[in-house]
């Protein structure tokens, strides 16, 4: 999170301008901008005698919940500033004049929040009084704050409350009558638990910096806290701990029936449930899914759950704020007389931009099989050579180098940092790692023996633009070294090694126009390998893979991320992979 910069520094003008986007990525919505109401035009209503089900609170937790309205979910949301509950004159504008009149009732779905409760309650009496029939279900599916703390207030709404809203809306697209409605959403709330946890306070546009920097130092770095709510409230612990810990303390204080002032919902090992893993806002993509894959690995190794559907993404957000919230829903019975059941009202089609797109319910209840142990073989046949290469010397040989590598990468990435995207040292200390890890289990005298287990390494453990041209590289070495296989045993020579080199410099040219001069890896590679072949002496040619790397210091990049990154930084530093290179090319010629 960058402290304090946002795009937009009046709140009131990002939420109206938050709302009114709605009604271009869904033409279907209308909105009422004075009372910050988003709601369904009453034309694309197909069925509008059904049950009207409106939601809202404070803006900053979208897509909650203007994103949710739209078929199968909401009618409307009525939105306050952000962390601030709507008034209650706009929840009776709403009731009373952005809903289909001819609809049998109406549900108001608010989480349990004291100004959401009272507002939205406000609301409800004044629309009642009017003469319409209406409902309402507070959600709090938070265990965070447990019974002692919560005293009469109870539990603080979530991102259950999503789960709330999908399947009263799906109940309510389907015909069903407001008391069942109704029903089945307090059933929801009473089988949902959820907390969260974030690295850091959330920060509101129009603080200033100075504030945002006092709300990240009251959590204070290294800590996570647990609990912590969608409006910054503090949490019930801050701890330092790994992800599994993390995990397993969350799902401690939700599933264990042993905390008493915890456990709310008793959720069994035989029990079918559905798992939510919501975003805050600030957590990547990436880190949610191994965060969803931690959860759900626990939820099985330790309480016998495998949930019937995993739900991920922001559905429930809090700006954009570093955590994340779990929610657990136990699929109670619904009792309804259509027999539809709470995973059949999950899996029921929506059609709002808020909700995301999931797979189908057909595609969780199919049976496949299992993956086959193998599918491929797992070390492709290699066609033996008569080209003779001792294990022994290779290790003795590659052995520093590679050691030498590694001891670089901070300096390699320091220079990547100036002039690229920073993870060219890393990359070389993985593939440097890899193949010093695989060095004792080489044995075979044959030379192609030896690269069918050192190519393959470095192709898994190197990625990016390096791994890709480091593979192409070595598997053309080894076809052109294999080119020079002999009727009867064959050392494999300077002469051999340098042959082979300078044809793989030429195919490497097939998939990229560097050349030295461009201020890339080759500025290292072209004279190392032409030094070799003219002179058959491996310290000289390292010394000329050392020049052109030190050359590159001040040359202007032809090719590469450089080239985007601008600036006067490649002034100062030489090229991060040739400078790599001829680190491990010095190293293999100080041994020979």
């Amino acid at each position: 999170m960058s402290a304090g910069k946002h795009y937009l520094t009046d709140p009131t003008h990002a939420v109206l301008s938050s709302l009114h986007s709605l009604t271009l990525t869904n033409p279907s919505l209308l909105v009422d901008a004075p009372n910050k109401i988003v709601y369904r035009n009453p034309s694309s209503l197909s069925q509008p005698h059904n049950v009207s089900v409106v939601c809202g609170g404070g803006s900053g937790h979208e897509p909650g919940f203007a994103g949710f309205v739209g078929d199968g979910l909401l009618n409307a949301c009525v939105a306050g500033t952000i962390f601030a509950s709507p008034g209650a004159e706009q929840v009776r504008a709403c009731l009373q004049h952005r809903l289909p009149p001819e609809s049998k009732g109406v549900l108001v779905i608010a989480t349990n929040y004291t100004g959401d409760v009272l507002n939205f309650g406000m609301g409800v009496e004044k629309a009642r009084a009017l003469g319409k029939k209406v409902e309402m279900v507070v959600v709090g599916d938070d265990v965070g704050v447990g019974r002692a703390k919560g005293g009469k207030v109870g539990r603080r709404g979530l991102s259950g409350t999503a789960l709330v809203v999908k399947i009263c809306g799906a109940l309510a697209e389907q015909g069903v009558g407001l008391e069942d409605c109704a029903r089945v959403g307090r059933l929801v709330v009473n089988n949902l638990v959820s907390l969260g946890a974030s690295l850091s306070r959330v920060h509101v546009p129009g603080h200033g910096i100075e504030e945002a920097r006092e709300e990240e130092e009251r959590l204070g770095p290294g800590l996570v806290e647990i609990g912590m709510g969608i409006h910054n409230e503090p949490g019930c612990e801050k701890v330092r701990t790994d992800l599994p810990g993390l995990v397993k303390t969350m799902l401690g204080q939700m599933l264990d029936q042993s905390d008493r002032d915890r456990a709310y919902v008793k959720i069994g090992m035989n029990d079918e449930t559905v798992l939510l893993m919501n975003n805050f806002g600030g957590v990547s993509n990436l880190e949610l899914g191994a965060i969803t894959a931690e959860v759900t690995s626990q939820l099985e190794k330790d309480y016998g759950l495998k949930p019937r559907r995993i739900i991920s993404g922001t559905l429930f957000g809090s700006l954009d704020g570093p955590g994340f919230i779990v929610s657990v829903l136990r699929l109670a019975d619904t009792g309804l007389s259509t027999g539809k059941s709470l995973l059949d009202l999950i899996d029921a089609p929506v059609n709002a931009i808020g909700w995301p797109r999931c797979v189908t319910g057909e595609t969780w209840d199919k049976t496949y099989k299992p993956a086959p142990e193998k599918t491929e073989d797992e070390e492709d046949e290699t066609k033996p050579t008569n080209l003779k290469l001792d294990p022994t010397e290779i290790r003795k040989t590659l052995e520093p180098a590679l050691k030498n590598l590694i001891a670089a990468e901070a300096e390699v990435t320091k220079y990547d940092s100036v002039v690229g995207d920073g993870d060219c040292g890393l990359g070389l200390k993985r593939g440097a790692e890899a193949v010093l890890k695989l060095l004792p289990s080489l044995s075979s005298h044959d030379a192609m023996a030896t690269f069918a287990k050192i190519v393959p390494t470095v192709e898994q453990n190197m990625d990016g633009t390096s791994g890709a041209l480091y593979t192409i590289f070595l598997n053309s070495l080894a076809s052109n070294l294999r080119s020079q296989d002999s009727p009867s045993p064959t050392p494999v020579t300077t002469e051999i090694w340098a042959t082979a080199l300078a044809m793989s410099i030429e195919d490497l040219g097939r998939y990229t126009p560097a050349q030295p001069g461009d201020r890339t890896l080759m500025d290292a590679l072209t004279p190392f390998v032409d030094v070799l072949k003219k002179t058959g002496n491996a310290k000289k040619a390292a010394e000329a893979a050392k020049e052109g790397a030190d050359k590159t210091k001040g040359m202007k990049a032809s090719l590469g991320r450089s080239v985007y990154v601008g600036g006067t930084g490649f002034k100062e530093v030489p090229d991060p992979g040739a400078y790599g290179l001829s680190i491990f090319l010095s190293g293999i010629a100080a041994t020979l």
